[in-house]
């Protein structure tokens, strides 16, 4: 089946334009011009991935961002001015996985998208390869195919960037995970100076999520200019 994703921009020249790029690549694409259009889409279809508009004439993209991750861990994407990065940090933070900046190239666009779905399917789809699908240590359980994890016998909603991030942190633990490496394996592109706030941000959501407090860490440690790591207990 074709993967569904869902467009969303006030400007019809943008939405067509990601309409026409995303079909040329056998995706279905459903588009809107407006947020409350597409909140119904969300409530009412099975997608697999969404591009939203920060700014909309009725509802922001934020808002849409916020009620999506209430009951669904499929990538969002966030479509921001350029230089708003108080937008980018913004949409991190409510759970999107990544951003695009305005004016933006098709071809790249496709790229991300591309990539945000391989990494969905990857940690949510079972797979063939004989390899450790389950972690167990200090209360965390994560498990790999069924995108589940549990902390202290409490169930975390997690984005599949988060997801992603903890996994490869805890299948490392004892050894620290410089963030260009971190980058690397989660994003799948290359590091850049300002993708090192891309992964703070997330890390940070995460650290919440799990309660972990940044300055005495039981879990996510941050070793300063190298990356992170998770200490074997």
């Amino acid at each position: 089946m074709k993967e569904r994703i869902l467009v969303v921009d006030d400007e019809k020249s943008i939405t067509d334009l990601i309409e026409v790029y995303l079909k040329n690549e056998n995706y279905d694409v459903i588009k809107f011009y407006n947020g409350h259009d597409a909140l119904e889409c969300v409530e009412n279809e099975n997608l697999d991935l969404a591009i939203l508009d920060v700014m909309l004439p009725d509802i922001n993209g934020f808002s849409i961002c916020r009620k999506i991750r209430e009951k669904h861990n499929f990538p969002v994407i966030m479509l921001t001015a350029k230089d708003e990065e108080i937008d980018k940090i913004t949409g991190l933070t409510l759970g999107a996985d990544d951003y695009i900046t305005k004016p933006f190239r098709p071809l790249e666009m496709v790229a991300r998208v591309k990539a945000q779905l391989r990494r969905f399917k990857k940690y949510n789809t079972a797979s063939s390869e004989k390899e450790e699908n389950v972690i167990v240590f200090s209360g965390l359980v994560l498990d790999k195919e069924k995108h589940e994890c549990i902390l202290n016998e409490k169930s975390l909603v997690l984005t599949p960037t988060e997801f992603s991030i903890l996994w490869v942190l805890a299948s490392n633990r004892g050894r620290v995970v410089s963030s260009e490496e971190l980058f690397s394996m989660v994003w799948g592109e290359k590091y850049f100076t300002n993708s090192n706030n891309t992964v703070m941000v997330h890390i940070r959501h995460l650290r919440e999520k799990m309660r972990d407090n940044a300055e005495h860490p039981k879990y996510i440690k941050t070793v300063w200019g190298i990356g992170y790591k998770i200490e074997e207990k």
